[in-house]
């Protein structure tokens, strides 16, 4: 009997260690003491990744989550770091940030391999006594679906110029309607949003030359939209809404029942505007990647520039307002805007608004400061 359950136990054993083996997850991450500073590249189930320790790490990670970058856009290998990394690092924390597996609107990539490399940093490197997670530009979307898809993995997260509405409100409201109100103010130039031989992409200067033809109708759309003159992003639109049209595989909004307000003669704009029946499977699509709540369990800290026009200010409250609605406006900190820009943030912007996050997060415990030197310790599988 002794030497079957010896047996038994043998083969269990070897069966943990294959699954582990087969999820790239070692069975023993490295002492924090071990851990040397520089940079970790590779990939993990088709994405580019990069992980990096500063000289003097203070045991903690952020998750770094990037913006858009359009299909096609050109990766570098090793990834190339974001902006915000260099300032995280002289701060004293590891900084480990996905390529993720796909480009263009890659909500669902984005969560699921950002999730997939904290794994591996936890069990291949180092337990860190906490996680952060930041994210900027779409990324922020992707940090907010993945703190309310997670809600007790992080510390905190930090939101900045984030798209921080759903993906169907940032969609209909942001990309359509800014084109299908430029189609019919300044007919003739826009193709059918829905046709197979349309454009991939219309290079920024056709959307130019004709808001600079028709004046009266620009004014009209810089203020309806929250712009400036010379700043409607009408390519990068047309190029996301695409993108995401055949990713969903098909229209991924709806506006045949939308009533619109604000571009000049209201009754005779909506008979004008183009019609769109959204595809149900596609739009079916956009509300799993990724419908927002606003229910949070970590304290959460948002910041956008004064004047963004890409991600304009009419959508800046979108998520502190559902944040209210679900009881959790004890954890959002919205830092007043800055700069012009989309993105545009100093250095010193940047550690502002990062500090603020780890001083909510770590509010109570005894003495923590910015490279205290906390170091984690080997852990277990878990």
């Amino acid at each position: 009997m002794t030497r079957i359950a010896d047996y038994t136990m043998f083969r269990r054993i070897c069966m943990v260690f294959g699954l582990a083996v087969s999820i790239g997850i070692g069975l023993a991450p490295v002492r924090a003491a071990e851990l040397q500073p520089g940079t970790h590249a590779g990939t993990l189930q088709g994405a580019l990744y990069r992980i990096d320790i500063p000289d003097h790490w203070n045991g903690d990670l952020v998750m770094l989550m990037h913006g858009y970058q359009p299909v096609g856009a050109k990766i570098t290998t090793p990834m190339r770091a974001a902006e915000p990394t260099s300032v995280l690092l002289k701060l004293g924390y590891a900084v480990a940030q996905s390529q993720y597996a796909s480009q263009g609107w890659a909500v669902d990539d984005a969560i699921v391999d950002n999730e997939r490399l904290r794994h591996y940093f936890e069990h291949n490197l180092a337990h860190p006594k906490h996680t952060y997670v930041y994210g900027f530009s779409l990324g922020g979307l992707e940090t907010l679906a993945t703190i309310e898809r997670y809600p007790h993995i992080y510390s905190g997260a930090l939101v900045t110029c984030g798209v921080a509405v759903s993906t169907a409100d940032i969609i209909a409201d942001g990309a359509l309607t800014p084109l299908v109100a430029f189609d019919a103010l300044i007919p003739g130039v826009l193709p059918d949003l829905t046709a197979p031989d349309a454009p991939a992409f219309i290079p920024p200067e056709v959307f130019d030359k004709a808001l600079q033809a028709h004046p009266q109708q620009a004014a009209i759309l810089e203020q309806r939209l929250q712009e400036r003159p010379g700043t409607l992003s009408l390519s990068l639109y047309y190029m996301v809404l695409r993108e995401l049209e055949k990713r969903a595989g098909g229209m991924p909004v709806d506006n045949r029942n939308t009533v619109y307000q604000g571009f000049g003669d209201d009754a005779d704009f909506n008979r004008k505007v183009h019609r769109y029946a959204g595809s149900p499977a596609a739009m079916a699509y956009v509300q799993r990647n990724a419908t927002l709540t606003g229910h949070i369990a970590v304290p959460l800290v948002m910041q956008w520039n004064s004047f963004d026009q890409t991600v304009p200010a009419r959508f800046h409250d979108g998520y502190p307002k559902l944040v209210h609605a679900a009881g959790d406006d004890k954890l959002l900190t919205v830092l007043p805007p800055v700069g012009d820009g989309h993105c545009n943030f100093t250095d010193a912007q940047t550690e502002a608004a990062f500090t603020t996050l780890v001083s909510k997060a770590t509010a109570g415990e005894p003495e923590y400061r910015h490279g205290s030197g906390h170091l984690p310790v080997e852990s277990n599988i878990r």
